[in-house]
C-alpha cells in the first residue's frame, strides 16, 4: 500500500507539485495523467526517493520514504520514460548488473532474472547489445529490469511507448498480473491504455491534484440514450415522470423506423429511472431497442479538467 500526504516540491519559486494526497491500495493500477508540467514526473520522482519532496510524506507498506529510503527502494520497480541503460552491455548483462544494484542475493539472482525474462518475452535478444535493440525491445528491457525482485510498488512511465499491438497486449496482460501482488502507478499520454488497464485515475493539473475518482464514475452522466420507435411528437409524455427532464431527439432512422434521443436525469431520478422509462414507453405500444447510460470518455473529461485551469488563469489575469 502506498500513503502520500500533502506532497510538495519546488524549483526556486516555481511550485511544480502543490499539496498533493492519496492512497493506493494493493492490486490497485492507477492511472497518473496530466498535460506536460502538470507534475506528473516530479512526483514519480519523489516516489522513487531520487527527489526528495519540500514538504509531506510518502509510506510504501508502512515504511517511511523519506526516514528510511532504501529499504523502501528494495520494494519498488521503476521504468522511467526514457530509461538510462548501458548500450554496450548484453541484455543479460544488464539485467544481471541491474539485479546486482538491486540487492537480489545470488542464490536468487539467476531465478529472478530468468522470470523477469521470461514476462518480457526477452530470451531471442539475451546476448543482443542493448545499442542494437529496436525501441520496443529496448522498452521490454527496461520493464524486465523493472520487475526484478517482485517489487511491491510499481511504476511505469509511457510502458508500451513503441511496442506493436500484439507487444502491448502482452505488456498490459503483464501488467495486471504485477498489479496482483502490487501497487502499480501507470503515467501515460495514451488514454486506450487508462481505459484498458486502470480501476482509477490521479488527474494533475498545474502541480494540483485535481481528480481522484474510480474511472467508472468518472465516466458515468446523467443521461440515458434511448432508441425507440416513439417519434418525436409524442416525446412529451416523457418528461412527466419523475426524475426525467429534458430530452433531446437526436435523429430518425428510416431504414429501421429508430427515433434516438437523449434523456437527461434530474436531481430527484432514483435507481429505478431507467425501468420506469421503459415501462412507460412499452405500455404507450412503442418498441423500446436500446435503453442505456450514456458514458463521457476519459480524454473528454481529460479535455474538459485543463480547460477548467485555462479558464480560471483566464479571469486571474484579468482581475
Amino acid at each position: 500500500m502506498l500513503e502520500v500526504s500533502q506532497l510538495t516540491r519546488c524549483y526556486g519559486q516555481f511550485k511544480a507539485v502543490d499539496d498533493v494526497s492519496f492512497s493506493i491500495d494493493k492490486g490497485e493500477i492507477i492511472g497518473l495523467l496530466g498535460h506536460n508540467g502538470a507534475g506528473k514526473t516530479t512526483i514519480m520522482k519523489m516516489l522513487s526517493g531520487f527527489l526528495e519532496p519540500d514538504h509531506g510524506s510518502i509510506n510504501v507498506d508502512g515504511l517511511d520514504l523519506i526516514a528510511d529510503p532504501k529499504s523502501v527502494q528494495r520494494l519498488l520497480g521503476y521504468l522511467p520514460e526514457n530509461l538510462p541503460v548501458y548500450p554496450e552491455l548484453t541484455v543479460i548483462d544488464y539485467l544481471d548488473y541491474a539485479a546486482d544494484l538491486k540487492g537480489i542475493s545470488l542464490n536468487e539472482k539467476a531465478a529472478e532474472v530468468q522470470r523477469a525474462i521470461t514476462a518480457t518475452d526477452l530470451t531471442s535478444k539475451l546476448t543482443s547489445a542493448v545499442a542494437t535493440l529496436s525501441r520496443g525491445f529496448k522498452q521490454r528491457v527496461g520493464v524486465a529490469q523493472a520487475i526484478l525482485g517482485q517489487p511491491k510498488f510499481l511504476i511505469l512511465d509511457e510502458p508500451t511507448n513503441g511496442l506493436d499491438p500484439e507487444q502491448t497486449e502482452h505488456m498490459r496482460q503483464l501488467i495486471r498480473e504485477l498489479a496482483q501482488q502490487a501497487t502499480v502507478i501507470l503515467s501515460t499520454h495514451i488514454m486506450q491504455e487508462v481505459d484498458a488497464l486502470c480501476s482509477r485515475v490521479l488527474i494533475l493539473r498545474t502541480g494540483q491534484l485535481a481528480i481522484d475518482a474510480r474511472l467508472d464514475d468518472l465516466q458515468r452522466t446523467n443521461h440515458l440514450l434511448v432508441d425507440s420507435s416513439m417519434s418525436a411528437e409524442n416525446l412529451k409524455s416523457l418528461t412527466k415522470l419523475e426524475g426525467i427532464g429534458n430530452i433531446d431527439y437526436l435523429g430518425f432512422e428510416s431504414s429501421t423506423n429508430i427515433h434516438r434521443y437523449r434523456v437527461t436525469l434530474d436531481s430527484s431520478a432514483g435507481n429505478g429511472i431507467g425501468a420506469k422509462l421503459a415501462r412507460s414507453i412499452v405500455e404507450q405500444g412503442y418498441e423500446l431497442m436500446r435503453l442505456q447510460p450514456e458514458q463521457s470518455d476519459l480524454e473528454t473529461l481529460f479535455r474538459e479538467v485543463n480547460q477548467q485551469s485555462d479558464q480560471a488563469t483566464e479571469v486571474s489575469h484579468a482581475a
